[in-house]
Order: C-alpha cells, then structure tokens, then sequence
C-alpha cells in the first residue's frame, strides 16, 4: 500500500495534543536537533530517536494511515497520548524541510506497525460476524427492569428534594451549601441514574455565584423537575422524546440507525475532564449529507481518549446515529480511506439563523445546552468588556460565551480575522456562541480555538 496523503500543518498537529503543557512540549521537538535516524515510508508512518535525559533514546513511531485517525508508540514513560515526543516527530514531518529520510521502515518499527494492523484487521473480522445471542435474555430482561425501578425511586425521591427546596425557599440552598447537592447527587448515583447526578451537581454551583444566581437556580431546577417528570411519565412519550429522556437520565443507549456513509470533515475536537472522566468531543460534517454529528468517547483521568482526528482533515466513513429526538450523537463505523487534509468548509448562516436553529433543536431535545452551528461571514468585535461576533453584512451578532473569551484560541481569532470577516464553526447556547474552529475569507486551513 503507497498512501497518497498530503502532509498535515502544524495547527493540525498540535490540535491533537492532550493538554497545553504536551503542545509546549512538543514544539520544543519538532526540530531536527533532539532527533536522529528520523524517517518516512510510503506505507504512512514516520518514526524517529529521541535524545532524552537518558544515555539511551527514546523510540517514536506514528501510523499516519491508520483510518482511524494517527497512532503513537514511544518508549518515554509519559502516559499522555500522543506524548511530547509524538508531537514533535509529528510536527517535523508536517516541516516537510528534508528532516526525515524516505526509506524502509526499521525493524522495530516494521514490527509494531505489522501487530497493530493484524490486530485491527481482526478486529474488523470480528465486528463483520453476527453477535452472539445474550445467553439469557430472560436475565437481560429483568436486569433492565431493575435498574428502571431504581432509577424510578431516585427520581421520585429527587421530587420530594426539589419540592423542599422551593418551599423552604432558595436562600436556603445558600445556607445549606454545596455538601446538600453532593448527597443528592450520591442518591442518584446509587439510583444508577448518573445522568440526574451530573445535573445535581451543576445545581451545587449555583447559590452564591454571583448576582442573578436565585434565577439561574430556578431555571435549572424547572429542568430538572421536567427531566424527572419525563422519566416517571417516559410511557406516554412519543418514542423519539423518551429516547431522549433515558439517555439525560444516563441509561446508554446504542446506535439503531442505517449508516450514514459520506466524506466527513473533522470540524473540532476538544476533551473535558471532572478530574475522574476524560469526555473527548469530535464534530464532523457530512459534505454529501449535509449533517453534522457528534463522536463522544471517554478515557480515564489522565489518559486521553480515542480516536483522535486532526481539525481540517476529512476522511469517508460511515457513522450509525443513536436514537433520540434531536440527538446529533453517532458511532464511528467502518473507515474507508485515512484522514487527509481538505479544502472544504462548511456552509455558514446568520447571526439569526444560528440562534433559531438552536430554538429548534430545544424543542426536541429541552436540556440541551448547545447546538452546532457554522457562521459565515463574521467578524469577531468587543463590546462592553466582552466580545460578539457580529454579521459583517447585517446589524446582528451572537456574544461570545464567558468561558470563550477567556480562553486563548479567542486571539488566535482575532488575529485571524484581523477585522475582516471569517467562517467561524462553534456551538450556540443559552449562554451564547462558543468558538471551537475558524477559516480566513476565501482560501486557507482550519485554524482550531480550543
């Protein structure tokens, strides 16, 4: 096999590292200096020695062709993935100044290379095989049972919770502090409910949070309340809604969808960790099917997720939707080519448009707290010690959420923009716009905000 594709940019290297510290790292050693017997084969992987702290080097290889996104092995003792090491072969090879040498692939690397493609070849062999029938489904049956019941008792008991604090009255919640909300929550979760415990928990972060935060408890605690009640009444939902409440309530689902087969555009790819949980978020645009989907997956603290998948690079595949009314997530499927880098961009809407399109997606799906939107034509503008970004060709314009405009990708847009207008790809929500991915007017790379 001769993989025919083209070389990644920097911006699209460093968007695969796991934190801020490994992409300081890494481009610290995406020179020629720290590295030796550094190489390239047809076949799609690089590979390289790394002068460590040690007398002996470390060992770097990456499968660039891997249709599932890049894989790393090093013999450094980091845990992260893709380690410093990793990024910095990566970012050599992205240089493309004549670093690394064409050739044939040392032993050692033939030999990693040839294990993981054996076993990912069978793997494959395996997922194309029928599954086993569950040996009792009778067992299956009233396992799922149970733990409805469960969670039916953790929700009527969260009722009663949420029926004391209104009529006791929300400064009360103030008082009580945040080791009431942790209790709850623990309720919940031995309702096997985690989905009404993440909720709880949020809800402990709001007495005393600044002024207004009596609504803000208010507003949540309705949602909750709806959540709840949309568990105990799910029988008399339509099939999509009740779809949508198992899974807030945190009863996962799989997907049940025909497969969606298209060439998709990786859009953004962020982690969020609550310091027990790595959440790995990855958007993709369908460019035949217009859709754009959502691949979550999740590692333990400290080690990042899988897969991963460059911004600006697009690959065909299939995706499988999960049920749910409104839901955007989907399974990865079968990975026909490996990711490449691409010109494409998503189409971009209004100001307006965006904030009604997430009016619509609320109908279907009420807790939702975002929704993916591409906007066109914007141009990133402060505003009262904040920032929106406003329709260069209209008098409209989203604000930016807190979170965003603290963050650093929010200079990274401005000197993008540079007072011009720039198709900017993010998630619009009730507390505004979240910039996760932008282009320049006309042609160039995806440039990542997050």
């Amino acid at each position: 096999m001769t993989w025919q594709g083209e070389r990644w940019t920097a911006e699209q290297v460093l968007a695969l590292a796991p934190d801020a510290a490994s992409r300081k790292a890494g481009s610290k050693l995406g020179t020629a200096g720290p590295w030796s017997e550094a190489g390239s084969s047809d076949e799609g992987t690089v590979w390289g020695l790394c002068k460590g702290s040690g007398s002996k080097p470390y060992q770097t290889v990456v499968d660039i062709a891997d249709a599932a996104g890049p894989a790393y092995k090093c013999s450094c003792p980091s845990r992260k993935f893709p380690c410093k090491h990793a990024l910095g072969l990566l970012l050599l090879w992205a240089g493309g100044d004549g670093a690394l040498t064409r050739g044939q692939e040392p032993d050692w690397v033939e030999q990693w290379i040839k294990g993981r493609r054996q076993r990912a070849q069978d793997k494959r062999a395996a997922g194309a095989s029928p599954p086993a029938p569950s040996a009792d489904p009778e067992a299956a049956r009233r396992r799922a049972e149970r733990r409805a019941e469960r969670i039916t008792a953790g929700a009527t008991e969260l009722e009663q919770r949420l029926a004391d604090l209104l009529r006791t009255g929300l400064a009360a919640a103030e008082q009580a502090g945040y080791g009431l909300w942790e209790e709850t929550a623990a309720r919940m979760v031995d309702a096997q409910a985690p989905g009404l415990a993440g909720r709880v928990r949020e809800l402990g972060a709001l007495p005393a949070s600044g002024p207004g935060w009596p609504v803000r408890l208010l507003e949540e605690c309705a949602l909750l309340h709806l959540l709840d009640q949309g568990w105990l009444r799910r029988d008399r939902l339509p099939e999509g809604l009740a779809a949508t409440v198992r899974s807030r309530v945190g009863l996962a689902g799989s997907p049940d969808g025909s497969p969606v087969r298209d060439r998709w555009l990786v859009l953004a790819q962020y982690d969020t960790s609550d310091g027990r949980l790595t959440t790995r978020r990855i958007w993709l645009y369908g460019e035949k099917s217009d859709r754009t989907v959502l691949l979550l997956s999740y590692g333990a603290a400290g080690r990042a997720p899988e897969p991963a998948l460059p911004v600006g690079l697009t690959f065909e595949a299939d995706v499988s939707p999960y049920p749910g009314a409104g839901q955007l997530r989907a399974a990865l499927g079968e990975q026909f080519t490996p990711p490449a880098p691409a010109a494409t961009r998503p189409p971009g809407v209004t100001t307006p448009d965006a904030a009604a399109r997430y009016g619509e997606a609320l109908r279907a799906d009420p807790w939702l707290d975002s929704y993916p939107v591409t906007l066109g034509r914007v141009i990133p503008t402060p505003l009262d010690g904040s920032w929106q970004l406003a329709d260069a060709d209209g008098g409209t314009a989203l604000p930016l959420t807190p979170s965003a405009g603290s963050r650093p990708g929010l200079w990274r847009l401005v000197a993008l923009s540079g007072g011009a207008p720039v198709t900017v790809f993010g998630e619009c929500g009730h507390r505004g716009f979240t910039p996760l991915t932008a282009w320049p007017e006309g042609a160039g790379e995806a440039v990542p905000l997050c």
